[in-house]
């Protein structure tokens, strides 16, 4: 099932790989508008009476386009709380209260940057910077740094797609640092951006970006979000999302076996899902 995954994921960077390659001739030109925009995403989900939670993500990206340059920086998070009983009470048969809990039962942040250069109409080189932190995925820290190039392959008013590929260093410290790990590595990053405006008011997008550890080769991650975004206002849009995130070599999570009082581990799951109905605002 690895070398599987691996064979696609490696497909996709052979692929990302053919920016590199060919004429940039054939490019249909998009209007771009010059200036600084901001987009701001907002979700929130209450649930209260005989179970309690609430869910709160936030996202905001800044873009800046020049002429011939562009200029992103984002930021954002999802924090999940609940409330979940015990099972247990305290006081008598006729009059008792149940011991509940609250805590966070997920949470993820993410920073990162990223600057574009066009050198042709088609052919940009880019470098970019990050940092996330998803403790229920094991990751405490994680820093980035990636640099690499990339082709356009169409973008006009509706429709665009490019690809690139990059070097990148990075830097991992782990809830539960894994024995003989390497926290800082070299790799290599593939990445494709596809939108399509699929009607006036209906938007689709699609961004794959996988990551190969190589130090490590079997340490190959991957992030691939699909949405699409439905205009109620030229200000604001109904957003829904789909988020996968895997990690071949996932973190480690450790445990207290009751009694002896030793601490065990095991690997995380591989794969993280994350679906979102957000509220966008442009400004």
């Amino acid at each position: 099932m690895k070398a599987r995954i691996l064979s696609c994921i490696t497909g996709s960077l052979l692929w990302a790989s053919l920016a590199l390659v060919g004429s940039p001739h054939g490019v249909a030109a998009q209007d771009v508008e010059l200036g600084t925009t901001d987009v701001a995403e907002l979700t929130f989900v209450l649930n209260a009476g005989n179970a309690s939670s609430s869910t709160f993500g936030a996202k905001n990206t800044l873009n800046h386009q020049w002429e011939n340059a562009a200029f992103q920086f984002a930021f954002g998070g999802v924090r999940t709380s609940s409330t979940q009983r015990s099972g247990e009470a305290t006081g008598s048969a006729t009059s008792f209260t149940p011991i509940e809990s609250t805590g966070v039962t997920a949470a993820n942040y993410f920073i990162r940057s990223r600057y574009d250069r066009n050198v042709s109409d088609a052919v940009y080189v880019f470098g970019g910077a990050g940092w996330d932190r998803n403790t229920f995925a094991g990751i405490e820290n994680r820093y980035s740094l990636v640099s690499g190039t990339g082709r356009t392959w169409f973008a006009t008013d509706t429709r665009h797609f490019k690809t690139d590929i990059g070097a990148t260093y990075t830097l991992q410290n782990d809830v539960t640092p894994t024995p003989g790990a390497d926290d800082g590595f070299l790799g290599l990053r593939g990445t494709w951006d596809y939108g399509n405006q699929l009607s006036e008011t209906t938007t689709f997008a699609s961004v794959l970006i996988v990551d190969e550890n190589l130090n490590d080769t079997e340490d190959l991650r991957g992030d691939f979000t699909n949405s699409l975004a439905v205009s109620m206002s030229d200000q604001m849009a109904l957003k829904i999302s789909y988020q996968m995130l895997f990690d071949n070599l996932p973190s480690l999570e450790s445990f207290t076996l009751l009694g002896p009082g030793t601490t065990v581990t095991r690997d995380l799951k591989s794969l993280d899902s994350v679906f979102t109905v957000a509220l966008v605002v442009n400004f």
